[in-house]
């Protein structure tokens, strides 16, 4: 409509078919939603709003200027950067470019890892006899890397035995891994007489990235560029100190790899009890009570079971006590 009413009806405007005419003072059209709006228009009156007089004629109160108008460019100027660099693809961005005329988009593949779970102890399937442990971290693993933006390419189980064992032990399956760009140990991180991955990155010439971390548990923890653009992270093989080495070396990796950087962690009181760490920064799961974090029960280097019901992991500084603030790092479970 333009200008005050009652208004003269000067055509019909339907959604994909635009009206060339211009709106004169008292005049409208009527207009469906998602249609294009004429030259001249100050607002649009809503049908419910909007009554017809004797002569044909509309009649109704006089919206503000702009009300229920669009204006092209409104939500995304022509030249305004849509979304920055290493933001994740999903729905709304999809969306977005579509809407703005996109038909591809460059993007980064989501970085590509091999997991590699070594231990003569191990069981795949079903309970565990004397002496034997189920493995968490195949299953585990595949999921998390998901979650942190990378794609598993296959898992594999691998002996603890040396490199001249059939398939050429940890050395030959790290070898093995093709088109990867990460391949992710989990065990044999250690020093022990099984332990190999040190030993083979030193042998292989590997540049040491990180070599062990000042925390608990997971202080084992390594990453090494065996070459250019490939990786390897190695992880406790305890399932709880391997998830902690997974979120806070692993995720960095991928989120880097994928052109993505980290957001600042929020820093909470955190109440519970834990164990310190003397010297070194102490990792335990905790669950949201209210405006503070609650630390879960059954945070062992071993145990899953306060990681799976918490909503984020707490990096309790060595001098922390019960309800002292300490940065979260979120997780989905």
């Amino acid at each position: 409509m333009s200008g005050t009413g009652p208004w003269r009806i000067r055509a019909a405007v339907r959604a994909g078919a635009p009206w060339a005419g211009v709106l004169g003072p008292a005049e409208c059209v009527e207009i469906s939603t998602g249609a294009g709006v004429p030259a001249g228009a100050r607002a649009v009156l809503p049908l419910e709003s909007a009554l017809t007089t004797a002569d044909g004629r509309v009649s109704g109160p006089v919206p503000p200027p702009g009300r229920h108008i669009r204006r092209t460019g409104e939500d995304a100027p022509a030249g305004r950067r849509l979304a920055p660099a290493g933001t994740r693809i999903g729905p709304a961005l999809l969306g977005l470019a579509a809407a703005c005329g996109h038909d591809s988009l460059r993007v980064r593949p989501r970085p590509r890892v091999g997991v590699l779970v070594t231990g003569d102890e191990l069981e795949h399937t079903g309970v565990p006899g004397p002496g034997r442990v189920r493995d968490a971290l195949g299953p585990l693993l595949p999921a998390l890397v998901a979650e942190l933006g990378g794609e598993t390419e296959r898992v594999r189980h691998v002996p603890d035995g040396p490199a001249g064992a059939p398939g050429g032990g940890l050395s030959g399956a790290v070898r093995a891994v093709r088109g990867a760009d990460v391949v992710v140990v989990t065990g044999s991180t250690s020093v022990g007489a099984t332990d190999q991955l040190r030993r083979l990155l030193e042998a292989a010439g590997a540049r040491m990235v990180v070599d062990t971390v000042a925390c608990r548990p997971g202080h084992p923890m390594l990453l090494a560029e065996l070459a250019p653009d490939h990786w390897v992270v190695g992880l406790p093989g305890n399932p709880y100190a391997a998830l902690v080495a997974a979120r806070t070396l692993l995720g960095p990796l991928i989120a880097a790899l994928s052109g993505r950087t980290l957001d600042p962690l929020p820093c909470v009181p955190v109440h519970g009890r834990a164990r310190p760490a003397p010297g070194a920064t102490r990792l335990v799961p905790v669950a949201w009570d209210g405006a503070r974090a609650r630390i879960t029960e059954g945070h062992g280097a071993a145990f899953l079971r306060g990681a799976a019901v918490g909503d984020a992991l707490a990096a309790l500084p060595p001098d922390w006590t019960d309800g002292g603030a300490a940065p979260l790092l979120l997780t989905a479970g």
